[in-house]
């Protein structure tokens, strides 16, 4: 077991919280097979193509920490090989949400960027996500949803957007 681990193991306060990993898990598998039809159907009231949504959010948010953003950082960010990355780009490309250019760095590789449609397309999405959280949460105390909200948004940017060094790299 890693030195962290352990730490996060004997703390005493997560072991006074039994069964919260076990939600959170629960909720990731609901979530994951359930999300995607709606969120396709619902962002703008017909059907679009779930893996336009993938795309679109990776290249978003590649694009926060990069200058370009390539077929390999929307791999990683969706967690896939870069051959599916780039067969998924291509659908987002030809719908019209993608521009994909040369980089500026490399010839051989590819730059991505939403295109205006693309960015109309995240705000969309990212509104569908307001309003699905906020009905998931109408019936709690306004103080619990705030809360909730923050605490979310805290653990997606320490294990989203500021990963941790991995326990391989420890000494």
């Amino acid at each position: 077991m890693t030195e962290q681990h352990e730490d996060a193991v004997t703390d005493k306060e997560t072991r006074t919280m039994p069964g919260a990993g076990a939600a959170l898990f629960r909720l990731v598998r609901f979530w994951t097979r359930r999300w995607a039809p709606v969120v396709a159907s619902g962002i703008r009231g017909h059907d679009e193509n779930v893996q336009n949504v993938y795309v679109v959010e990776a290249i978003a948010s590649a694009g926060d920490a990069r200058s370009e953003v390539t077929v390999a950082d929307i791999a990683h960010q969706i967690g896939i090989d870069r051959s599916v990355a780039s067969r998924m780009i291509a659908v987002a490309v030809a719908a019209g949400y993608v521009r994909r250019d040369t980089s500026g760095s490399d010839a051989r590789r590819a730059n991505l960027a939403l295109t205006p449609s693309g960015e109309q397309f995240l705000a969309d999405s990212h509104a569908f996500q307001q309003r699905t959280f906020e009905s998931l949460v109408a019936h709690w105390p306004a103080d619990d949803r705030r809360r909730f909200a923050g605490y979310l948004r805290r653990l997606a940017k320490e294990v989203i957007d500021e990963p941790q060094p991995s326990s391989t790299s420890r000494s």
